[in-house]
């Protein structure tokens, strides 16, 4: 299955490590290490042009990917169990 992010962007759900609310996990050091370090190693992709609101981690094949995406984490998790209905 997959999940949609917003913007036409699309992710496997079976590479999903992680659904991040940015406003609570960007109060944390090591989350915006963690942010920085991905921007600088290319990892980070905007999918949205407004207020970003949650982050998703994926990875699959040692490769790691950080989309920033418009949606809160609550959309994303509804939109997650309703791809398992089918």
């Amino acid at each position: 299955m997959y999940l949609h992010l917003g913007q036409h962007r699309v992710v496997r759900d079976r590479e999903i490590i992680g659904i991040f609310d940015l406003d609570i996990t960007s109060q944390s050091l090591r989350t915006r290490q963690f942010l920085n370090t991905a921007e600088q190693h290319g990892e980070v992709i905007a999918v949205t042009e407004d207020i970003p609101k949650s982050f998703v981690v994926t990875g699959e094949r040692g490769r790691q990917r950080v989309y920033i995406s418009q949606l809160s984490t609550a959309t994303l998790h509804r939109r997650s169990e309703q791809n398992e209905l089918f």
